[in-house]
């Protein structure tokens, strides 16, 4: 224990006699200390945020929702087909209301989305239009009436052309006016305002203020010209049984679309628990692809502590030579250097996290100015993970030069000085 102690006091005020180098040294591991703590902070806030959005749904909704054939739900191929252009026209209402008659089933809406040109008076915008049955307040739990109403299902039977402004579109439009009664243009046809909604904000960058709600028939038959929709929301009633009810959604719909091979699948149904165990796993799947690529920033700086040590190895022959001419063992020397290294990593690991931490409160701070609600937390395991990781890379790069040291004999350093 002794030696030991004796090691770690020559090692400390070899590092403080080589002040210079020893900031020089210490660059690589603290900025890859620091990228450590800063990925795993800003993937845990990002995290954070799409689990909350995705819980904002509820857990006891399940969705449909159209899907590329042979590609899978997430996948780059149905994303990109999609946002390529390529349609997927099968989903209809009919095969909505059938899925409805589960006995799991409460409340459910169908809707298709369309971007318009909208205007009142002398304003325009181009504007999202959902077009939904009647009863999505019921299903949406966050979307609530500030004034007027909802559309009613007569009101879409009737392909009644009337609108529900989201709160963005209201405060555009017509500011502290009062919109109900009033009438805008949606791609040249007049809507009558019944109802504005609540200040919602975004979801998933998704701004549900900058909405606006129309009867669904209304927007198939009367300004998009399809029959067919795009989603379908519905309400559970025991969402213990999401499984259960997203397996029998399948069956049917395979079974209205006559599909045997479930790759050939042109829908996907998907529970909001599902949703969110997915991407959790998507998520510590690339924080820990994050991880690997930050450590190279640690590998980089081990390999030029590695070279310092080398260096001071070979100013220190006499020292050494001296050491082990009045008797200190090899363990001694060894240890000696091998704790030089050590102490030097885990300053720079201490140091990154400093950093990181502060980087990762302006982040936060930037953030929130652009109006998200990020929170960018540096938890005690990343900063273990980061310290851990510094620390034993002084290992194993100081081992070397350590070794290098332990082996020399008195004769041969004493001589080389």
């Amino acid at each position: 224990m002794h030696e030991i102690i004796t090691s770690i006091k020559l090692a400390l005020r070899s590092l403080r006699s080589n002040v210079g180098r020893t900031v020089f040294s210490l660059t690589g591991i603290v900025i890859g200390v620091a990228a450590v703590i800063i990925v795993l902070s800003l993937g845990a806030g990002v995290k954070g945020f799409v689990i909350s959005q995705i819980e904002a749904f509820g857990s006891d909704i399940i969705e449909i929702e159209i899907k590329t054939p042979k590609t899978a739900s997430t996948s780059a191929q149905n994303i990109g087909g999609m946002v390529g252009g390529a349609q997927v026209t099968t989903l209809k209402i009919e095969d909505i209301e059938e899925v409805a008659k589960l006995s799991n089933i409460s409340v459910w809406y169908g809707g298709i989305m369309s971007q318009n040109i909208t205007s009142y008076k002398n304003k325009n915008k181009q504007a999202l239009i959902m077009g939904t049955t009647a009863d999505v307040i019921r299903v949406d739990k966050k979307m609530e009436i500030e004034f007027g109403r909802m559309f009613s299902e007569e009101d879409d039977d009737g392909l009644k052309q009337v609108a529900v402004l989201g709160n963005g579109i209201k405060e555009s439009f017509f500011g502290k006016e009062d919109a109900v009664g009033k009438n805008i243009k949606i791609k040249g046809k007049s809507f009558k305002v019944i109802g504005a909604l609540k200040k919602r904000g975004a979801v998933s960058f998704f701004d549900f203020d900058k909405l606006i709600y129309v009867p669904l028939k209304t927007l198939q038959k009367k300004v998009m010209g399809v029959d067919y929709i795009t989603f379908a929301m519905f309400k559970m009633k025991d969402e213990k049984k999401a499984d259960l009810t997203t397996v029998e959604i399948n069956e049917i719909m395979r079974e209205r679309h006559d599909i045997d091979d479930p790759d050939d699948d042109d829908f996907t149904a998907m529970s909001m628990s599902e949703a969110k165990d997915m991407l959790e796993q998507v998520f510590t799947i690339l924080n820990i692809l994050l991880l690997a690529l930050t450590s190279i920033s640690l590998v980089v700086g081990g390999v030029g502590i590695m070279n310092v040590m080398y260096v001071t190895v070979i100013e220190r022959y006499f020292e050494i030579g001296l050491r082990k001419s009045v008797g200190a063992r090899k363990s001694g020397i060894l240890a000696q250097f091998l704790f030089e290294a050590i102490f030097l990593t885990l300053l720079g690991g201490i140091a990154g996290v400093i950093i990181g931490y502060l980087v990762s409160l302006g982040a936060e701070y930037m953030v929130f100015k652009m109006g998200y609600f990020l929170e960018f937390k540096v938890t005690l395991w990343s900063v273990m993970i980061a310290l851990s990781f510094s620390s034993l890379t002084g290992v194993i790069f100081g081992i070397y030069p350590a070794l290098k040291a332990a082996r020399l004999s008195p004769m041969d350093a004493l001589r080389k000085e």
